[in-house]
């Protein structure tokens, strides 16, 4: 009647609980696609919550949309990158057997593997996770206060790269962004002025120039070459604008590097970098935390299960539901194919044309 407990296993019992639960409030930060020769995406990389960094085979996930009962995915490879979540993956390199896979993360670390060595290791996926020494290796540096007591690390919220000066730039928790070089793992250059930490940065390599976004509400243009700032993007200040005032959580640069989308709170707004002006700007039902260019248009995602697509003058042209109930990342693969991923662990992979490819829950390792 009541069954049989001969064979009850109590610790094995409260790990498979545990299990569920981290599985149900893993959130994945970034999603990256890796450089590869072929026009058609198949490995994806992820960032996530746990500190991971996870590759998925596409080819490997049952088709179909699901915001409830996606599938649980093993990933074939797998990194324990950081010490608390980590905020982002980026690419150095554009071959597949130069790559550096890049992350950052809460614990002020910027670390770098080998794709070709992380992609090609024959240890089991269930024993990786520090299986592969980085290549590079950098933290934060720590502030000075009263009687020489040092502050926390600073966290990492973004990193991007400049391939031809060898450089990664970061958007930290001091309110600064650091300008690292690859080969020494040094510092090059720091960029203060912002009042509040970071969340997000880009890199304009055409003009040798950074753009950050602030919790203090402002975006800010930094001069490479000098370290200062040369122009504050700030919609406090402008009174057309007035009542949208908001961190910057997000930014995105279009392929001309002319054009910036900036997301604020509950609104998104397009910047002619040229003139340095203001060019559209639209509210949203949610916030804003990932937005991204693809060819002309805009891609942003939030607080909802959606994925909202804009042109440069504000207009909506299409919202495709997602799967995720709070998104945080979206990418988008040279071919069009777009990857959606945020609370939950869950990813969706929509296909050039709007519709959805695949729906999966990555799988704590």
């Amino acid at each position: 009647m009541f069954g049989d407990a001969t064979n009850w296993n109590e610790d094995a019992y409260k790990e498979s609980i545990l299990k569920d639960r981290e599985i149900q409030t893993l959130t994945v930060f970034r999603t990256a696609w890796p450089p590869s020769s072929n026009t058609n995406p198949n490995t994806i990389v992820l960032a996530s919550s746990d500190g991971s960094l996870t590759s998925y085979s596409i080819s490997e996930i049952p088709l179909g949309f699901s915001d409830s009962r996606a599938p649980q995915v093993k990933p074939n490879a797998f990194l324990q990158g950081h010490d608390g979540p980590a905020y982002d993956v980026k690419f150095y390199g554009n071959a597949e057997e130069d790559a550096l896979l890049l992350s950052c993360g809460d614990d002020g670390r910027i670390r770098g593997w080998r794709w070709e060595e992380f992609m090609q290791s024959q240890v089991p996926v269930a024993l990786q996770g520090n299986h592969i020494q980085p290549v590079v290796d950098m933290v934060n540096p720590q502030h000075k206060g009263p009687w020489g007591a040092l502050s926390p690390i600073p966290e990492n919220n973004a990193i991007a790269v400049d391939t031809q000066g060898g450089s990664i730039f970061s958007a930290a928790g001091d309110s600064c962004a650091y300008c690292w070089d690859v080969e020494t793992c040094k510092i090059k250059m720091c960029f203060k002025g912002h009042l509040d930490y970071l969340y997000c940065i880009v890199a304009r390599n055409s003009a040798n120039q950074i753009i950050t976004g602030s919790e203090d509400g402002s975006a800010r243009l930094w001069d490479c070459r000098s370290g200062k700032c040369i122009w504050v993007i700030d919609s406090v200040k402008d009174e057309k604008f007035k009542g949208f005032s908001s961190s910057v959580s997000c930014i995105a640069l279009d392929a001309s590097e002319s054009w910036l989308a900036c997301g604020s709170g509950r609104s998104l707004s397009v910047w002619n970098l040229p003139a340095s002006e203001c060019v559209s700007r639209m509210c949203t039902r949610a916030s804003i935390q990932d937005v991204i260019f693809s060819g002309n248009q805009i891609l942003a995602v939030g607080a909802e299960p959606v994925m909202s697509q804009f042109d440069i003058n504000g207009a909506v042209l299409s919202q495709i539901p997602s799967a995720p109930q709070s998104a945080f990342s979206v990418s988008v693969h040279p071919s069009g194919v777009t990857a959606v991923g945020g609370y939950g662990g869950l990813v969706d992979i929509i296909s050039q044309f709007g519709s959805h490819y695949c729906t999966f829950h990555c799988q704590c390792v």
